[in-house]
């Protein structure tokens, strides 16, 4: 009998294995024979790259000719990446750290600064902001749609706070939904595996009449629980429903309008360190947490003959989040109006006003506790963009700003200026420069944390006692401030290659960070059997700059192969002011220095599809977590033009592996295993 391979030679094994079959994929495609199969896709490498967006200027325009550094995700993208959630898919875009804690938690920012509660990226989807203004971030496992209906994700590394406001420091993505009218018929998925122990979904869309169309949809998934490094079970499974539709007119008159909205219910669980008064002073505890809500979203848009064109916006957002230890109750209500017109021959003025009501009911624990409990919040904006065509065709500038009205600064300016020069139609130049700020948060203002108790010896107190370290916000906190500067270049070499590069220089003042608080040491009145109490409080005493490069190849050696490279380089220096609990060394430690992402895309024949992604992440020194690679497989069967089988391997150099971990909300993480799921695919 053949003796087992130890561990390590296991995984070696598997390494060269996997190595090998991606190279053999490679191989085998390149081979003459799958020639006359040639329909990976129907587009040129160009018409790939001149996708229309909407995000960079408020109005459709081609990707090639945005004067900022975008990176479109487009519906053949998700499909073939094998993902199963949009923190998945956005892996795939340079410059965006994404790193997954546990079953159902992520870590995404751009361009620096990741944390659980990322603060700098403001995420939108069709139009309604994710951003929750309770801790400043998004709560990836309450943000999902059918993935079969996103028509692209829209992504913008560096500031896009002129349009979209305070929080679009280090980037904007916006996921944008299909037109109902492009999701006529039924479609029926389903899939089960290692990690996605089922998952299913179901949408069907049809015509009102002969102006209107809809949709309707529903989905429902369950993924096991992960594990930690020591094998034990990390209680983290993760199971949600959503059901949703959306109606809208087809343009064929001056006025178009869309209503959509969605609701959801779902658990996700969690394991959470919270401190007691007992040795060893800590405990683990199982932390489920309910996560439900819905949306309403309605627009109406009017197009002048003139090219000139009007829109009306409104929507309200119910969420509700609750566990062990903080629970939210939020209404959030927007309205947003839109004006864009050709104020003379040589330029288009943009111009917008919107508010948003945002009203929020806290349930405190001992752990976690704001003060006041419930509180409104009253955002007012206003936004200009002047776009002036210098040279036709040659050289254009646009200059804008926001202007907004807190309930926690007050007025906040954001001004941004950006030049384009298109020399030839191959080559793309643009610079910016933008300030961007991050407004405060409920967390930053209001918030109370019970982060440790420890023997008041350790921390040169009189011994025989406890002492509580606590976290409090501060009603002085300001807005942190960006101003950035950005230099970028497209060019397309020959029609089967491309490049895009940009460059950034981020310049950061009043960052956040955990100083002592004036009553550094009081005595503790809150917690029993604890005599004093160590007090930090939320400050604004750090600053520096970062800076990096981002690079995507885009590459068609075959009609039928394509080939995606994109490598981020990232440099923080930060400095402190003061002395407290979290270093500047550890926010330069929270995000990888250097990630690359190569994907392979190919149509083997005219009914099989092959797909390998490989990634390398950087190590994250502040957690202890070493570089990795990662391979991920997808091949897809079309056995009937309208039903299609997958089958899908997602890291599979590597048994488990952390990406990331915790400082403020001490959930463990999980090492993220090696996962196979098979779905199928019907459409009718």
């Amino acid at each position: 009998m053949a003796a087992i391979p130890s561990p390590k030679k296991r995984k070696r094994l598997l390494t060269r294995t996997a190595t090998s079959l991606t190279a053999i994929s490679f191989l085998i495609a390149a081979h003459p024979c799958w020639a006359a199969h040639a329909n990976i896709t129907e587009l040129s490498l160009e018409e790939l790259l001149s996708v229309e967006i909407t995000s960079v200027s408020k109005k459709s325009e081609k990707a090639s000719d945005a004067a900022a550094a975008v990176f479109v995700i487009n519906q053949e993208d998700i499909k073939r990446s094998g993902a199963t959630s949009i923190p998945e898919v956005l892996r795939m875009v340079p410059g965006l750290q994404v790193a997954r804690i546990d079953a159902n938690k992520w870590a995404i920012s751009s361009r620096g600064f990741n944390a659980f509660s990322a603060n700098k990226l403001l995420v939108l989807m069709d139009g309604r902001t994710l951003y929750n203004p309770l801790f400043s971030g998004v709560l990836w496992d309450a943000q999902d749609t059918m993935l079969d209906d996103i028509e692209r994700i829209e992504v913008i590394r560096g500031p896009g706070a002129s349009l979209w406001g305070a929080n679009a420091v280090n980037g904007v993505i916006n996921i944008i939904s299909k037109h109902s009218a492009d999701t006529q018929g039924g479609l029926l998925s389903a899939g089960t595996g290692t990690e996605e122990k089922g998952f299913g979904s179901a949408r069907y869309g049809a015509k009102i009449n002969d102006h209107t169309t809809f949709r309707v949809y529903g989905k429902n998934f369950y993924r096991d629980a992960l594990e930690f490094a020591d094998t034990s079970k990390a209680n983290d499974d993760w199971h949600q429903w959503r059901s949703g539709f959306r109606v809208d007119s087809t343009p064929d008159s001056p006025y178009s309008f869309t209503i959509q909205g969605d609701g959801y219910n779902g658990s996700s669980g969690a394991t959470t360190n919270i401190p007691t008064t007992s040795p060893p002073f800590t405990t683990n505890l199982d932390n489920p947490s309910n996560i439900r809500g819905g949306d309403l979203l309605s627009r109406l848009t009017r197009k002048g003959t003139d090219n000139s064109e009007m829109s009306l916006q409104a929507y309200y957002d119910l969420a509700r989040s609750n566990d062990r230890l903080l629970g939210d109750d939020r209404r959030t209500a927007d309205l947003e109006f839109q004006h864009r017109f050709q104020a003379t021959t040589k330029q288009e003025l943009t111009w917008g006003l919107g508010s948003r009501y945002t009203h929020d009911t806290v349930e405190n624990s001992q752990t976690f506790s704001f003060d006041p409990a419930s509180r409104t919040d009253m955002l007012l904006s206003a936004f200009v963009q002047d776009e002036i065509t210098l040279v036709e065709d040659l050289l254009r500038l646009t200059l804008g700003s926001k202007f907004e009205h807190n309930d926690y600064t007050g007025y906040e300016v954001q001004p941004s200026g950006r030049l384009l020069y298109t020399p030839h139609q191959h080559h793309t130049l643009w610079a910016a420069v933008s300030q961007a700020v991050r407004t405060p948060s409920r967390a930053d203002h209001d918030i109370r944390v019970s982060s440790a108790i420890l023997p008041s010896e350790y921390i040169s107190l009189p011994p025989g006692n406890l002492a509580e370290i606590v976290i409090n916000g501060n009603e002085e906190f300001n807005s942190e401030k960006l101003i950035a500067y950005e230099l970028g270049y497209r060019t397309q070499v020959h029609e089967t290659l491309a490049f895009d590069v940009a460059a950034f220089f981020n310049d950061y003042s009043r960052l956040r960070t955990i100083p002592p608080s004036l009553n550094f040491i009081t005595p503790n009145s809150t917690t029993p059997g604890v005599l004093y109490q160590v007090n930090y409080e939320a400050g604004n005493t750090m600053e520096g700059y970062t800076y990096g490069f981002e690079l995507v190849a885009d590459a068609k050696p075959l009609d039928w192969w394509r080939l995606q490279l994109a490598y981020t380089y990232l440099r923080l220096d930060l400095q402190e002011t003061g002395q407290g609990l979290y270093a500047s060394e550890d926010a330069e430690g929270e995000s990888p220095r250097n990630q690359v992402s190569l994907r392979s895309m190919m149509d083997l024949s005219s009914s099989v599809t092959l797909d390998t992604w490989l990634r390398y992440v950087d190590n994250l020194p502040t957690y202890g977590i070493d570089n990795y690679v990662t391979l991920d497989a997808r091949i897809g069967w079309q056995v009937h033009p309208q039903i299609e089988l997958s089958l899908v391997g997602r890291n599979l150099l590597d048994t488990a592996q952390p990406e990331f971990g915790y400082l403020f909300i001490n959930t463990i993480p999980s090492e993220i295993e090696r996962s196979v799921y098979a779905q199928a695919r019907i459409t009718f």
